[in-house]
């Protein structure tokens, strides 16, 4: 062994004592083909510099033809190590120091890297027994047990830690393969993409559609087969290694105890005994184990219960786990594209029409203005538009009905002949703008506005006329909302919804309650930032809010009614309200200026005025996040041919940089006593075409 090697493994033993307190990793289900390498020796890159070349790599060359080495990347220990980070920070809930692993902790990454890599035999997916690597939090077990409740624990284990350690390896390498080229019509399960780009573009681009195809593919995405996805990622990636490993996850039998039931599964039975433990378990106080994650606060856990029903659902593929939500946007990537075609084929503009020349035309770009374009007749400009969340499908269509018909079985056609599947009549319908549209907690409809419209004709005469136009509308559902807070247990009834006591937040002091409802606020406010009605539906969340509370302090301090917390705590809840019954205590105002109490912030949005507006901000139809924005810029200045091209259009325009330009007006300035060089210039020779024009009209008089 190298003198270099030694000294490093000894500083490691020594600075990481944690190495020696983790418990012993066990042997490897598979014999070791020989000593492992020092993994000091192998830890000589920065991962975010190889995921960085990979990311350029994909963009710099969209080709169509797959990427036939990933397996370089796969091999980097590297790699490995910052996906086991990754995996302790969604375990733990903290993200590890590189410098922190242990040396066992290392070398059972590198067992893991050689049985993942090896292709014969095929990585063990969701082994209970002989585990290469173990999760941090996991203790020792030193307590014998019977083979009959080992056998019960095992059928019912969660799948282990180092198949998430897996999974996020092979999601950091086909991310950066997959995202240049998916379609831009794609909003879910993508960086920088979310339900906020997908109402934004709603809002921009399906204005004056009459019919919309609103379709629920979510039967066809789960029964998706291990072979149709294969064939589509076949299309990306080539790589033997890599597709041997994915085949092998999404091959592998899954134990029926590791997949975690959904609430449709249960009975209604089940569900009332489930909620009664749930709520046995929240009224105990519960001590945290050393590794053990805390919890997400309440207010976090209540905005959880807001998520719409299209992005509740996330696919799950064998033991692909987090990497299902790509592999189902790798399969309806097909979908998207060939969507693309027929809006292509099927826009007509109408020779009458000045809004909308070609397919990619925004038409009005910003959604504040209204449509003045022909809506019936033969003079109907054909259009329509596509968008698309997880396996949830919106198109608009600019037409007759019929059209919308013979899209709506094209599209039931494709996926039976791609994905093996057809969809069912009742997910996949038509409707009319004017009935409304529902699509991620948010109705899309449609108002008529009669605007006069007011030009100057022949002769200067201002003539004015009523006009007709449709405004496209997005609202959000209050009837939604109302679910949700029932569902949340803070109101009850439909029609017209009574508040409940907040009782999760019944021990907790009268500030701390207050700054956890004023975070949900914010976070409701922002999630309703592009909602026509946002100072409606905001204000309806802080009534129940401020109401649910009143009432949790009236319980708490005896008050019997929200009257009388108001008349103490005001409308906002900001004052104290525990000076009401105990008289002999301190103000509350010398109790905060000593620093003895929290200090007590009134709920937020007590008053419409307090409420933000709709956001009416335009959405570009070329829109781009800015880390691809970032990353193409990026690479057009690696470019040399760019890079001289655009040296060349310096020079050749005599663009200067600010401090060439400050540097000239101050050289000039003090020179020649002005600010602009080229108007000296241009003043000088006036004066010298001036001096010769005086010389020789005195010669032509000395010569008469």
């Amino acid at each position: 062994m190298p003198p270099r090697t030694a000294l490093r493994r000894l500083l490691s033993s020594r600075l990481h004592p944690v190495g020696r307190r983790s418990p012993p990793q066990p042997a490897p289900a598979v014999a070791d083909e020989g000593p492992l390498p020092d993994p000091y020796a192998l830890l000589v890159h920065d991962p975010i510099d190889l995921l960085s070349s990979l990311w350029r790599r994909a963009f710099a060359h969209p080709l169509p033809a797959p990427v036939p080495n990933l397996s370089g990347y796969a091999s980097r220990l590297d790699l490995w190590l910052l996906s086991y980070q990754r995996a302790c920070a969604h375990a733990t809930g903290s993200f590890p120091p590189r410098h922190a692993v242990s040396l066992p902790t290392l070398n059972s990454l590198l067992r893991l890297r050689a049985s993942a890599l090896r292709r014969h035999p095929a990585f063990n997916w969701g082994a209970s027994t002989h585990l290469l690597l173990r999760s941090p939090s996991d203790p020792p077990s030193t307590v014998p047990v019977s083979r009959r409740k080992l056998e019960a624990r095992l059928a019912n284990a969660p799948p282990p830690f180092q198949d998430r350690v897996v999974q996020e390896l092979l999601l950091l390498l086909l991310e950066p393969v997959f995202e240049p080229r998916f379609s831009p019509k794609s909003h879910a399960f993508r960086p920088s993409r979310g339900p906020h780009t997908a109402i934004r573009s709603i809002r921009s681009h399906f204005a004056a559609y009459l019919w919309f195809i609103s379709a629920d593919l979510t039967a066809v995405v789960d029964a998706l087969s291990s072979d149709t996805i294969l064939s589509c990622v076949q299309k990306a990636v080539s790589d033997r290694k890599v597709l041997s490993l994915l085949k092998s996850a999404l091959n592998a039998p899954v134990r029926p105890g590791s997949v975690p039931l959904r609430e449709k599964e249960l009975d209604g039975l089940a569900k009332k005994r489930l909620k009664r433990k749930v709520l046995r378990k929240s009224r105990k106080k519960k001590v945290l184990n050393e590794n053990e994650p805390k919890p997400d606060p309440y207010w976090l856990r209540l905005f959880f219960g807001f998520a719409p029903e299209q992005a509740c659902h996330v696919p799950n593929y064998g033991h692909c786990g987090i990497l299902s939500p790509l592999l189902a946007n790798v399969c309806l990537n097909e979908l998207d594209w060939w969507m693309e075609e027929r809006i292509h084929e099927y826009f007509c503009p109408s020779r009458h029409d000045s809004i909308w020349k070609e397919v990619g035309d925004e038409g009005c770009h910003n959604p504040a203005w209204p449509e003045f374009v022909p809506s019936s007749g033969k003079e109907k400009t054909r259009k329509m538009d596509y968008l698309r969340f997880g396996s949830h499908v919106l198109i608009g269509i600019r037409g007759p009905r019929e059209d919308a018909v013979e899209i709506r079985r094209q599209l039931m056609e494709f996926c039976e002949s791609t994905f093996g599947l057809r969809p069912e009549n009742s997910m996949v319908e038509i409707e009319h703008i004017t009935r409304g549209i529902e699509f991620l907690d948010h109705v899309i409809t449609r108002r008529v506005i009669y605007p006069t419209l007011r030009y100057t004709a022949s002769g200067g005469n201002i003539v004015s006329e009523k006009g007709i136009g449709t405004l496209l509308s997005v609202t959000a559902s209050l009837q939604r909302c109302i679910r949700h807070f029932r569902k949340l247990e803070l109101v009850k009834g439909d029609r017209d919804p009574e508040p409940l006591p907040c009782s999760p937040m019944l021990y907790s002091g009268q500030a701390h309650t207050n700054s956890q409802m004023n975070k949900f606020l914010e976070t409701m406010a922002d999630w309703y930032r592009y909602a026509d009605n946002r100072k409606k539906i905001v204000g309806f969340c802080a009534y129940v809010v401020r109401s649910s509370l009143a009432k949790l302090y009236a319980a708490r301090y005896r008050l019997k009614s929200r009257a009388k917390v108001y008349k103490i705590a005001s409308r906002d809840l900001s004052r104290p309200l525990r000076e009401s019954t105990r008289n002999d205590a301190p103000e509350y105002s010398d109790l905060l200026r000593m620093g003895l109490v929290d200090f007590i912030e009134g709920v937020q949005f007590a008053r419409m005025s307090s409420i933000p507006s709709c956001d009416y901000t335009p959405f570009p139809r070329n829109w781009v996040p800015h880390h691809e924005l970032v990353l193409r810029e990026y690479i057009k200045l690696q470019d040399p041919k760019f890079f001289c091209e655009l040296h060349k259009t310096i020079k050749r325009k005599e663009i200067n940089s600010p401090q060439d330009d400050v540097s000239r007006i101050v050289w000039y300035y003090k020179v020649y006593g002005v600010y602009d060089a080229k108007r000296f210039l241009m003043k000088s020779n006036e004066w010298k075409n001036n001096d010769e024009a005086v010389n020789k009209e005195n010669q032509i008089l000395l010569d008469t």
